[in-house]
């Protein structure tokens, strides 16, 4: 992602895929070295490596129109799908990937990765998952952090509405996003802690580093952070969504509620010494039950997810109408309608099991609706 400008508001969106083998519908196990170098050729440096060699990240640049950023990750799942098909390969968009098994998933070639396997063990051998990361620049003079503290509470809606990871290592986890659960067992990952300001944050990175703990900031695996590249705040609690409209919904409610903290200077302020546990239960029951989930209050009451969506999304209506993001969330509504991408892969897979399919072939066939879902035409 390219810097933002200074006008506030501006917006990048990451997504990650799963290089996907179109013969077996598993991710392979290695990967041509120039697979990558060949997607820049035609895309440019939107275009990168991930932890594992059947993983591919594309960053958009930066932009400030929800419908540029549909056409521009549209150009790029095509453009990567096009290229990979040369290798027998397609992508699949998802938390992880049903016929996956970390075992068999070769790590990238590069130092920074070889560190992490080195430094995490099992823990970074075990990192075969996909995210969805959106950042947003909030206006000069705007303090990150104390922006962070005020948005957390929202934090487990959104992955809630972007579940896409029910299976792990081949078989159905009896959660919607499985990825959430492994990805907790990295330190310095989950929900952060309530600092001061950018200042109290920045001391405390400086302290680990000092003790030799991460290098920099970027090893702070929070489900959001302020960016230690980019002068934005980074979600990263979602998982990697299938379609391509509900990435963009959700980096769109994700800008239009950076705005509204902003704008409303005690939005999010509201809280006492069990806050950050009730956001890490709300967690739970998201990375559980998805939308179907019901979130703990302050208050102690409980409000469906459904409710709160539509809650935030008239919050968010002057925001929405002022950054032209008012068709964008309409795909909330789809995810609502619909359901999410975990809840499609189950309901395929248990379609073919009581179809008499073996559990295999029910996850091959998963994979294909991943496969179509993610890029039409690849299969």
């Amino acid at each position: 992602m390219d810097t933002p400008s200074t006008d506030g508001y501006t917006f990048g969106i990451e997504e990650e895929y799963f290089l996907t083998d179109l013969a077996t519908r598993q991710p392979p196990p290695r990967v041509r070295r120039g697979l990558v170098d060949d997607c820049r050729v035609r895309l440019g440096d939107a275009v990168t490596y991930e932890l594992k060699q059947a993983q591919i990240e594309v960053a958009t640049p930066v932009l400030d129109d929800a419908f540029a950023a549909q056409d521009v990750l549209r150009h790029l799942r095509r453009g990567i799908a096009d290229v990979a098909r040369g290798s027998g390969l397609g992508i699949v968009a998802a938390g992880s990937h049903p016929m996956g098994s970390w075992r068999d998933v070769r790590p990238t070639r590069k130092a920074r990765y070889r560190r992490i396997i080195e430094t995490y063990q099992i823990i970074g051998r075990r990192d075969l998952l996909c995210g969805l990361h959106v950042h947003v620049a909030p206006p000069p003079g705007v303090d990150r952090v104390e922006l962070m503290n005020r948005l957390m509470p929202q934090l487990p809606l959104f992955l809630a509405l972007s579940t896409s990871s029910p299976f792990w290592s081949r078989r159905h986890t009896g959660l919607l996003s499985y990825r959430q659960a492994a990805y907790d067992e990295f330190p310095r990952s989950g929900t952060p802690d309530f600092f001061d300001d950018e200042r109290d944050y920045d001391a405390f990175v400086e302290r680990l580093v000092r003790a030799d703990a991460l290098r920099d900031g970027s090893e702070l695996w929070w489900n959001i952070r302020p960016s230690r590249r980019y002068p934005t705040l980074e979600l990263r609690i979602a998982d990697a969504c299938t379609h391509l409209e509900d990435t963009v919904a959700l980096a769109s409610l994700f800008r239009c509620l950076v705005r509204a903290h902003v704008r409303l200077p005690e939005l999010g302020r509201e809280r006492g010494n069990g806050t950050r546990r009730l956001i890490d239960e709300n967690r739970w029951r998201a990375q559980r039950y998805g939308i179907d989930a019901q979130f703990i209050d302050e208050a102690g009451g409980q409000t469906p997810v459904r409710e709160r969506v539509g809650e935030l999304r008239a919050l968010v209506e002057p925001d929405a109408q002022a950054l032209g993001c008012v068709a964008a969330l309409a795909g909330l509504d789809g995810i609502l309608a619909r359901g999410t991408s975990a809840q499609a892969q189950l309901d395929r897979y248990e379609a073919e099991v009581g179809a008499g399919a073996h559990h295999l072939d029910a996850l091959r066939a998963t994979v294909d609706w991943l496969l179509e879902t993610t890029q039409p035409g690849q299969g």
